[in-house]
């Protein structure tokens, strides 16, 4: 992966052998063409935030990384922080996934860097994946040039998991952590957290290490004494 100058980690779990694809079957399949092949039409992915997108285009850059390709993922909801100049050179690379698109559009000096970068990749045959919390015709671009080439590729919307597929989503994320967790409790966790997929996923992760520490299983009682302290 694309070293950057901040500390912009992937997740160990971000990868798509833990993220339940009910709905989003063909939109994972492209990002999978993205990852492993050259000069694919740019990506657009948006939904509200919690819904995945991050890590679908961190499972990205790491599929990439397997594939000896290089890659990058960059946070552009962190652009306060980031530097002058982080997309300079970044045009060379196979595969770029930028998150939060909509924190940058409309800063001038954000869109004609990203004009420059996006005219790098696309001469270099390298692929683009983006993310927003909305749609393209929501953003409001002021470089017509940038918005055009953005706009040219493939726009998904990223499914919002019914409950069942929540519950599945969870078991899914707690036998990649390497453990179980029962129905009743995701259930239960289910009935009392909010319905954003990425809430659910911090909450397990926390009661995870909860329950390590405690040698316990993660029964309702424990997860109930968890949630109330």
């Amino acid at each position: 992966m694309q070293q950057l100058p901040l500390d912009i980690r992937l997740a160990d779990h971000a990868v798509f052998a833990s993220f339940h694809a009910a709905g989003n079957e063909l939109l994972v399949y492209q990002l999978r063409a993205g990852a492993t092949t050259r000069c694919q039409p740019p990506l657009w992915l948006w939904a509200p935030p919690g819904q995945g997108k991050t890590h679908l285009l961190q499972a990205s850059v790491a599929l990439a990384g397997e594939q000896g390709r290089r890659a990058a993922y960059l946070p552009l909801d962190a652009a306060p922080a980031l530097p002058a100049g982080v997309l300079d050179g970044m045009g060379a690379l196979d595969l770029v996934c930028l998150d939060g698109l909509q924190a940058v559009a409309g800063q001038p000096g954000w869109e004609r860097s990203l004009f420059r970068f996006y005219e790098a990749l696309r001469n270099n045959g390298g692929n683009l994946v983006v993310a927003a919390d909305g749609p393209p015709a929501e953003l409001a671009f002021g470089l017509p040039d940038l918005a055009s080439r953005l706009k040219s590729g493939t726009t998904f919307r990223v499914h919002a998991l019914d409950d069942e597929e929540r519950l599945c989503a969870l078991q899914m994320r707690a036998r990649f952590r390497g453990f179980e967790l029962p129905d009743d409790t995701g259930r239960y966790l289910l009935a009392r957290v909010g319905r954003g997929v990425g809430e659910l996923f911090r909450l397990l992760d926390e009661l995870d290490r909860a329950a390590l520490a405690a040698q316990k299983q993660l029964t309702i009682p424990f997860v109930r004494q968890v949630l109330g302290n």
